[in-house]
């Protein structure tokens, strides 16, 4: 079911003819996951808390709809998945400080007490608390990660490459040896995700910057990376450039898939997962083989290890470093400041962070999709429809990676297929991520910066993300970088991109102080 949220807030008649308090939730949903009834966790949340809860479900839109919302001041009494830092330092006034709120959900007090930094992250500066994070664990250590396809590389009688030059010749080959084997010149040789005008995403080019020694990890999207405890913003950086001249000679070579700026994720996706057992792409980046490629295709892949960008370079290749990012999340929860029965909103909120219910917002519902398989213990079972992957099947079943919740340490976890997978897939790049230095070069997932300093952040971002990422495209495609960097740099420059870079660090100061 499609709602808008403008104008959600809970009905007036907060009670239920017999009593109960009813509960008004907005939850953004991934596009594939079924209708909020359908989920048996639902029920077990109302029994809990002894409420009705109306679900307000998007699946769509969710950015445009939030806004309207938050403008209007008219908030449901929970949302999920839906708000962040950067929201509630414009808007934290709507949402209900839950600082002093942790005696009435003893599930998220032992969560911060065992845990500090699920705590830590959510803290603002002031000391209030109106996001509830997620815990997860067993992540591996970045989401994007490169493929190749192995039997195209036997086809066309080539080693795995391990420089940008020897990456070229491949693809060179693949675009012209018809390594699919079906006659037609139908092979892209290198595909990735378009990149938006708010910055980069997963799976896109600006992981390349690895090969140069250039450490990747949270705030990277719109630029801004840490060097030995130094933030700084690679769009001015040369190595940015240089992946830039790279990324030009294969589009001009024909290497590149032609859509790759213009595509969207599905398909991306459908692209990658080619047509019956015949490949279409040769190199992309995915979380997992068999998510980016699908189960009839997933082993003709396998995962690349380092990429140099030249055989004689000293500086060694550096994985994107996500660890945190990955095992926390901040836009899990929010309540609201004028709900109209906060003692059941609490009931709620606290519910999410029971042990069986996290595991059931994460993966599915017991007895469905995950067994229970003694007091602490959780196998997750096979996807109950065999032409889905693990990592797809949870996006039906469930809220998933964004829900709330808090797999506890002491949680025993037989993880599904994909998390298995994406393990096993990072072991090529084990020495990049151990080349990098996480006590100097890391970027922390979780700053807290003030609110007038994330609206200076976010005011000069729309100037610099719009003339880096229009740049991007235009160089990749038809070049030109080496005669306009030096005008585009004073750009940056001028849309004060060095005082972004200075309220960063001081908030990234603060937070290696505490």
């Amino acid at each position: 079911m499609l709602v808008s949220v403008a104008g959600c807030g809970a009905d007036d008649s907060a009670t239920t003819a017999d009593g109960k308090p009813v509960l008004t939730i907005a939850v953004s949903k991934h596009s594939l996951t079924k209708n909020m009834s359908e989920m048996n966790w639902v029920s077990d949340l109302e029994a809990e808390c002894d409420c009705v809860i109306e679900w307000q479900e998007v699946s769509s839109d969710w950015d445009q709809k939030k806004q309207a919302m938050l403008a209007s001041g008219d908030v449901p009494d929970l949302i999920l998945k839906g708000i962040d830092m950067t929201d509630i330092a414009t808007y934290g006034s709507l949402f209900e400080d839950l600082s002093d709120d942790l005696d009435a959900m003893p599930n998220v007090k032992e969560m911060f007490e065992t845990d500090p930094t699920s705590k830590k992250i959510v803290t603002e500066t002031d000391g209030s608390i109106h996001i509830l994070p997620s815990v997860k664990k067993g992540w591996p250590t970045t989401v994007s990660h490169l493929y190749i396809n192995q039997q195209w590389l036997d086809a066309v009688g080539m080693d795995m490459p391990t420089t940008w030059d020897e990456l070229y010749d491949v693809l060179v080959a693949f675009k012209e040896q018809d390594p699919n084997g079906n006659g037609e010149a139908d092979e892209i040789p290198f595909d990735f995700h378009a990149p938006s005008t708010d910055g980069f995403g997963n799976y896109e080019p600006h992981l390349l910057l690895g090969s140069l020694g250039l450490t990747l990890s949270n705030k990277s999207g719109t630029g801004y990376f840490v060097d030995d405890n130094e933030v700084q913003n690679f769009f001015t950086d040369e190595r940015y450039k240089e992946v830039i001249e790279y990324l030009n000679k294969l589009w001009s070579a024909g290497l590149i898939n032609k859509e790759a700026f213009t595509h969207d994720y599905s398909t991306a996706q459908s692209t990658a997962r080619g047509d019956g057992d015949t490949a279409k792409v040769g190199v992309t980046w995915g979380w997992t083989a068999s998510d980016r490629f699908g189960a009839e295709l997933a082993d003709q892949y396998v995962a690349v290890g380092p990429l140099k960008a030249s055989a004689d370079q000293t500086e060694p290749v550096v994985g994107e470093y996500l660890a945190d990012s990955l095992s926390y999340n901040t836009i899990a929860l929010v309540v609201s400041a004028t709900t109209k029965n906060k003692e059941a909103a609490l009931k709620v909120a606290n519910a999410f962070y029971g042990e069986d219910m996290s595991v059931e917002l994460l993966w599915g519902d017991l007895g469905v999709d995950v067994e229970k398989t003694g007091d602490h213990s959780y196998k997750v079972l096979d996807p109950a429809d065999s032409s889905k992957d693990s990592s797809t099947w949870k996006w039906t079943e469930t809220l998933a990676d964004d829900s709330p919740g808090w797999i506890r340490p002491d949680s025993e976890i037989e993880y599904p297929a994909d998390l298995i997978e994406v393990q096993e897939d990072e072991v090529p790049m084990q020495s990049a991520f151990d080349a990098v230095d996480t006590e100097n070069d890391i970027m922390p997932a979780f700053l807290q910066l003030s609110s007038d300093d994330l609206k200076t952040i976010q005011l000069n971002n729309t100037t610099i993300l719009n003339t880096a990422m229009t740049k991007f495209s235009s160089w990749v495609t038809k070049g030109g970088v080496e005669d306009e960097w030096d005008d585009y740099v004073q750009t940056l420059k001028d849309a004060n991109i060095d005082e972004n870079i200075e309220l960063y660090q001081k908030a990234y100061d603060a937070y290696m102080a505490e």
